[in-house]
């Protein structure tokens, strides 16, 4: 199994010999308008990908996709992904997905099976409150396959029930969540801070816990730094923050 992170929530997960691509954000730096109702007014996204979107791309079997807000699924994604290709979503959004051309959507309600891989979807809470609820439906994925590790790929989600169901009755070996604490001018985070990881340390002590979506977007204010200082003062020890381009075997 190899996971890399590409950039914000766009990673690379091999799994069984197949490589999925989570969340497929492909434009260069500056090239979305930012966030509004934010603390800055940056261009999207903050930093260029690791390395060319041609790349990215090369042997990618199907796509993950927890969600199609435009961080985590843009227009470059949409020009530049082959129009046949498996798309996994959740439900809600897979009539956007066929209204782009895509041809081989695949929604979850549940759970399915694809190339000898388990794809079960988990829920999640994008925020507190009427902001949650407007942020729309989320969804996160649990992975398995025989002689691979369990992997939760938790999506835009702030520490909730429905995290800490799916981690009780999946007890998953790796947990990726999305970090940043991206929040607005007004109202709670919408994705994990540095309480929401100590939340999800805590119940999954066996699980080594990676941490994405830092530093690519303008509404995510929580450094990389900071989140590190914490983990370290409350030894958060199963806890990794990932740096662009970064790979991660198990």
């Amino acid at each position: 199994m190899m996971l890399q992170l590409i950039r914000h929530a766009t990673i690379k997960c091999k799994m069984n010999n197949q490589i999925f691509l989570v969340d497929p954000m492909l434009s260069p730096k500056g090239e979305m308008a930012p966030v509004g109702n934010a603390a800055n007014e940056y261009r999207n996204p903050l930093v260029n990908l690791p390395f060319p979107a041609e790349n990215v791309l090369e042997d990618v079997d199907a796509i993950l996709l927890t969600h199609s807000h435009r961080d985590h699924f843009d227009e470059k994604a949409v020009e530049m992904i082959p129009k046949d290709i498996t798309i996994f979503c959740q439900t809600e959004d897979s009539d956007k997905l066929i209204s782009f051309a895509f041809s081989n959507v695949i929604s979850i309600g549940d759970h399915g099976k694809w190339q000898g891989i388990q794809i079960v979807r988990t829920g999640g809470q994008h925020g507190t409150g009427d902001l949650g609820k407007q942020m729309g439906p989320v969804s996160g994925f649990i992975l398995k396959a025989e002689n691979e590790p369990t992997i939760y790929i938790a999506g835009d989600t702030i520490w909730c029930m429905e995290m800490e169901e799916a981690i009780a009755e999946h007890t998953p070996d790796i947990i990726l969540v999305n970090g940043g604490e991206a929040q607005f001018l007004t109202g709670d985070p919408i994705t994990m801070g540095p309480r929401d990881m100590s939340q999800v340390s805590e119940r999954g002590p066996f699980a080594t816990i990676l941490v994405t979506h830092m530093e690519a977007w303008n509404h995510c204010l929580l450094s990389r730094q900071e989140l590190q200082q914490y983990i370290l003062q409350n030894k958060l020890s199963n806890v990794k923050v990932l740096e662009d381009g970064e790979i991660f075997k198990y």
